[in-house]
């Protein structure tokens, strides 16, 4: 039995780091990070790699975050050392390197690997662990947390971009107000234009300049044509048929809900 301990000690600590890198994650997400950024920035500080990008400006920038990232460098510093000593006793622990030792050590290190791994995985845990961070965070914290991914509906083809204004781009030098990107089903959240202060919920006399950054809301594949458009008659007849197909969308869409009330009012 003495020979497992240290496997069971290396057990409770990778169960402690998944559980801190995941903490974490949520704690990032709720602070207006995406899931996927949020996930990527609390593993790297966690393990410290890769904690280099443009994107850590976001994170380092926000002082919760900041927080967060501070934690979780301490702590994974900590969880791998003790990680990796505990790995190496397990082996060099067994009576004089019997091979049955060694083999029953194997099949315990697997087996707990697979057990945290669906643990890791669990949408039960998942939300459970959310409703304790983001209790946590009000009660600790002034932050106003919110799950923006979910509020935007971003996981249901939706998205928000970043587009930078080129000079051939079909937006650059007109006004929002003639864009009409409203009526693609795009909505243009803010302008960040070099030198000037950041222009939150710009109006129809915005007027868009190359090299202006647009934060833009809309479903996937709308934003990926407007991002490609090129100015000329070419980007205005896809405008064009972009609205167009946002109208058919929107008949049919129609057409199913009136249908839906039909049924339910002929329904006995």
């Amino acid at each position: 039995m003495a020979s497992f301990i240290p496997i069971i000690s290396l057990f409770i600590v990778i169960l402690m780091s998944l559980m801190v890198v995941r903490i974490a994650t949520m704690a990032l997400v709720l602070t207006g990070l995406s899931h996927q950024l949020a996930q990527f920035q609390a593993r790297s500080a966690f393990t410290g790699a890769g904690f280099t990008t443009s994107e850590s400006d976001k994170v380092t920038q926000h002082p919760v975050r900041r927080k967060i990232i501070m934690l979780l460098m301490l702590l994974g510093n900590a969880g791998i050392v003790t990680a990796m000593s505990s790995l190496m006793l397990s082996f060099i622990n067994t009576r004089e390197n019997d091979p049955v030792d060694i083999w029953i050590n194997f099949g315990i290190l697997g087996t707990g690997l697979a057990v945290l791994w669906f643990v890791s995985r669990s949408q039960w845990v998942d939300h459970r662990l959310n409703n304790l961070v983001e209790w946590a965070l009000r009660r600790w914290t002034d932050l106003e947390v919110a799950d923006y991914s979910s509020l935007l509906h971003l996981a249901h083809g939706f998205m928000v971009i970043e587009m930078v204004v080129e000079e051939t781009d079909w937006l650059v030098e007109r006004d929002l107000a003639g864009l009409r990107l409203s009526e693609e089903g795009v909505l243009v959240l803010g302008v960040d234009r070099p030198g000037v202060d950041y222009i939150g919920i710009p109006r129809g006399h915005t007027r868009l300049q190359a090299g202006d950054t647009v934060i833009l809301y809309g479903q996937r594949d709308v934003l990926m044509n407007l991002d490609e458009r090129r100015a000329g008659s070419r980007g205005n007849w896809d405008h064009h048929r972009a609205v167009d197909k946002r109208i058919q969308v929107q008949l049919e869409q129609d057409e199913l809900e009136k249908g839906e009330e039909a049924e339910g009012q002929n329904a006995p």
